[in-house]
């Protein structure tokens, strides 16, 4: 890679150029590339990550635009295969990969296998529950983000040494219909992510483990949870020891 365009990072003195290496060699996977997974693209291919992955069988509607930003003049397109192209203008050092289609109880586990990291972006809690509890027996790390309006929450899983998964806060899916957003807020809670995971892979700072932050842009109200793993909760106490297609209904 041509460092040079990673000077301005690099010359950070608890980052330096271990932590340039560690992104060089880092394979994260973004699941969705709408209004979080933008600005998480956009910040993890600019940094350097070395191998990126995107999901999505969604199309490129123009209704898209005003958070999507990476597939400015390609509506119609797929998000992956659109996500990708974008990669490569961004950053031609960065190998980007395409999964252009939904991801399913038959495929994420073999999908997941070869990435270091899980960065979810999807706005569907029977979603959100076949990632975390794929990425709970795979043992791969996952940020997780969600918006809605001018609100957003942020969180890190790690699935190490007890600490909590997304079922331990959400223990039942409620599905909304689709809520109005604003394009600052998807940008705000995916720039989080983006962080959350250049922390993670160059290990540096304090990622968001155990505790998920809320934030409402309209107000800046700030609010830290902190987050415990359940007693009863179905993952994290052995009940879930597979991926079973019948638990997560239509995704």
């Amino acid at each position: 890679m041509n460092w040079k365009r990673y000077h301005r990072q690099i010359i950070i003195p608890f980052f330096g150029e271990e932590g340039q290496k560690r992104l060089e060699k880092a394979r994260v996977i973004v699941i969705g590339a709408g209004g979080l997974g933008s600005p998480v693209i956009t910040y993890l291919a600019a940094a350097g990550v070395g191998r990126i992955g995107v999901v999505d069988h969604d199309k490129v509607e123009v209704t898209n635009l005003n958070r999507q930003t990476i597939h400015a003049g390609r509506t119609g397109e797929n998000k992956a295969i659109s996500a990708v192209k974008y990669i490569h203008q961004l950053n031609p050092e960065i190998e980007a990969v395409a999964y252009p289609f939904m991801l399913s109880p038959d495929n994420i586990l073999e999908i997941f296998r070869d990435w270091d990291v899980v960065v979810s972006c999807v706005d569907s809690m029977r979603l959100r529950y076949l990632i975390n509890d794929a990425c709970f027996l795979l043992k791969k790390p996952m940020i997780h983000a969600a918006v809605f309006e001018t609100e957003g929450e942020a969180i890190t899983f790690t699935y190490q040494n007890g600490s909590p998964c997304y079922r331990c806060i959400y223990p039942r899916a409620i599905e909304h219909e689709t809520p109005g957003i604003f394009g600052f807020t998807a940008g705000f809670f995916g720039t989080i992510q983006a962080a959350e995971t250049i922390k993670l892979l160059s290990e540096f700072g304090d990622i968001l483990e155990g505790r998920m932050i809320r934030v409402d842009l309209a107000s800046m109200e700030w609010y830290e949870i902190k987050v415990r793993q359940r007693d009863n909760c179905e993952l994290c106490s052995g009940k879930i020891r597979e991926i079973n297609p019948e638990r997560y209904g239509h995704i």
